[in-house]
């Protein structure tokens, strides 16, 4: 219950800090798109940096959490931070919730449960140096960085771009809490000496600040319901892929149980779509133009 408890709270901090943050950044200048000077100016708004408050409170808790319970049950209660965020989107715009609404909510909770239930999901022991490891790390890593790189490099429709910088996110950050277990693990083991000679926190400050820019440049360039449902989708599907494939993360395989987490997870999809198709989601953010041509660089 503890883990649960922890895992909500940081959904609800991660939810309402993307909201905040996205009312912010479609603000920064164009030129600043997937580059570290939208951090900074970012930074000087103080809406975004209490956004990203709220953010760094996630993550801690997330962090406590993963360090307490498996990543197969924490990731997906961290998707339920949409439907914070489609709290604060609701109370800001007016906008009731309507079928669509309450459909998608329904959705998300009721496939969150199932996964959950019918997965079981039980703890394991990380084994950092197998090569299901860095291959799995590889690949979630390698398409993290090609989505980007198509984001940037094409000109493509504004939902597009948005969603393929949501997805690259969305994997990083189901890459680092993976990392922050394995961190959580050495740390138990050897304190901050062994935390600290270790390499994983390193590769969570990259993935984090890689992450960082890449949502803020998808808020950016279009409002939150073209990246949010995205991001939120991705990271839980990369968590339980590190979890199961190089955590020692088990799941329930009868075919019962498979069919039910199946269910679970296609529900958890299909929910966090109709909540980021809402018009209620986000407040705000009616500034962005259909289609949005890069700048050359």
């Amino acid at each position: 219950m503890t883990v649960i408890l922890l895992a909500l709270g940081a959904a609800c901090c991660l939810g309402l800090g993307f909201v905040f943050q996205q009312e912010a950044a479609q603000h920064a200048p164009p030129k600043d798109y997937l580059s570290l000077r939208l951090l900074l100016d970012l930074v000087r708004m103080p809406r975004w940096v209490a956004g990203i408050a709220l953010f760094i409170v996630g993550m801690a808790l997330g962090a406590l959490a993963l360090g307490m319970g498996d990543i197969t049950l924490v990731e997906p209660l961290l998707a339920t931070n949409l439907l914070f965020a489609m709290a604060l989107a609701r109370r800001l715009s007016g906008q009731r919730l309507g079928r669509s609404g309450w459909a998608g909510l329904w959705l998300l909770a009721g496939g969150v449960t199932a996964f959950i239930v019918a997965g079981q999901p039980h703890g394991g022991t990380s084994e950092a140096g197998r090569p299901a490891q860095w291959l799995i790390m590889g690949i979630v890593l390698a398409t993290a960085l090609v989505l980007a790189a198509v984001a940037k490099r094409e000109r493509v429709h504004v939902s597009l771009e948005a969603a393929l910088l949501g997805v690259a996110a969305g994997l990083l950050y189901g890459l680092q809490d993976a990392l922050t277990r394995i961190s959580g693990e050495r740390f138990g083991q050897g304190g901050w000496a062994g935390l600290l000679i270790s390499w994983q926190p390193y590769a969570i400050l990259v993935l984090g600040i890689l992450a960082l820019v890449m949502v803020q440049s998808a808020f950016e360039t279009a409002p939150l319901r073209m990246s949010l449902p995205a991001l939120t989708a991705a990271q839980p599907l990369a968590g339980i892929a590190c979890g199961v494939g190089f955590l020692g993360d088990q799941l329930r395989v009868t075919p019962g149980a498979l069919a039910w987490e199946a269910a679970g997870i296609v529900a958890v999809i299909a929910g966090i779509v109709l909540i980021g198709s809402h018009p209620a989601m986000p407040p705000g953010a009616g500034k962005a133009d259909p289609v949005r041509e890069l700048q050359p660089y």
